[in-house]
């Protein structure tokens, strides 16, 4: 079935049937409302679909939105830490009429995806969104320079120009903790993580410090190596509330805390900044904050689709993080 079918059947050209089945007004061809109608019960009627190919042509896009990531594969579990980002980029899409298109042909090299590559195939979609802890900055570079629509999940410093982004406010939400605990009588507290290299490390950190500073108290950084080892460290120091970058190292440092009769949170107190990157086995209820990962992964699609209609906005966003009272922050012990 065409749209010279669906002209003959209805007794209009096929400029009206285009007309009608984009939507659109053209001000050369004035169309009746019955007219209209006609053409619309006509397509009901045969089940037309317009040609992908062709309505392509027609409007320089084809209507798919790529969805890459440098993770070596793609996060369909349930309890992955980047399910809920595709779940939120997925509803988006759905919603303005968008479909998926998933690049999963990229080679792995030391553990990690490359966009750019002999069978790159990234201009099949009309923009792509990008996921994964740390982007290559010399692909999002060259992205830049060649043009090609494109939205981070997550923030990135800039690449050459500045990279659009939906990212989480790890900074705000990493101090409001650091003054919960301050707020407790913690006076020596400790950030056990990198605290550097990928954006949402090195946010946390900046947020970290930030607070410490304005509370007038101590401020620790330790990187997690050892459980036994860090909680050494830690202990030396008179740490009396451990902010973990990695969820699951908390719980790992919550169960040495425990195996040294310490009792989280009367003795040692534990803030987990996000959720869990990898899985993690505890009971312990852990103070915090959640990142919306679902909400970043739909406002992606969203600013992607303002870039592609060139209708403008704000193509790098932050959006708050949502505190966890959990159970493992109280009164600093005396």
């Amino acid at each position: 079935m065409t749209q010279q079918d669906i002209a003959r059947m209805t007794g209009v050209s096929q400029t009206t049937v285009s007309i009608v089945l984009n939507e659109r007004d053209d001000a050369a061809v004035r169309i009746a409302p019955e007219t209209r109608e006609r053409v619309l019960q006509a397509i009901r009627k045969t089940g037309y679909v317009a040609d992908p190919i062709a309505r392509r042509l027609a409007d320089q896009r084809n209507r798919f939105l790529g969805v890459f990531t440098y993770e070596p594969v793609f996060p369909a579990g349930l309890g992955d830490f980047y399910h809920p980002f595709l779940v939120g980029i997925e509803e988006c899409a759905e919603r303005i009429g968008c479909d998926l298109l998933l690049f999963t042909s990229a080679p792995v090299v030391d553990g990690r995806r490359r966009i750019f590559h002999q069978d790159n195939r990234l201009r099949l979609a009309d923009g792509c969104i990008l996921l994964g802890r740390w982007l290559d900055p010399d692909e999002l570079a060259r992205l830049i320079a060649e043009g090609q629509p494109f939205v981070s999940v997550g923030r990135r410093d800039d690449a050459g120009g500045p990279v659009p982004y939906v990212g989480a406010d790890y900074p705000s939400a990493t101090a409001a903790q650091v003054r919960a605990a301050a707020g407790l009588g913690h006076t020596t507290i400790a950030y056990v993580g990198e605290g550097a290299g990928p954006e949402s490390h090195a946010d946390r950190m900046r947020g970290f410090t930030a607070a410490v500073a304005q509370a007038g108290i101590t401020g620790v950084h330790v990187r997690f190596t050892d459980a036994a080892d860090v909680m050494d460290q830690l202990l030396e120091r008179g740490v009396t509330a451990i902010f973990v970058e990695e969820f699951a190292d908390g719980a790992v440092l919550a169960e040495e805390a425990e195996r040294r009769a310490l009792h989280v949170p009367r003795d040692l107190s534990f803030v987990a900044l996000g959720d869990p990157t990898r899985p993690a086995s505890t009971d312990l209820d852990f103070t915090g904050y959640r990142i919306p990962r679902r909400e970043m992964g739909w406002q992606a699609v969203e600013v992607l689709s303002s870039i592609l209609d060139g209708t403008g906005g704000d193509t790098q966003r932050l959006l708050p993080c949502e505190p966890v009272a959990g159970a493992t922050l109280a009164v600093a012990r005396a």
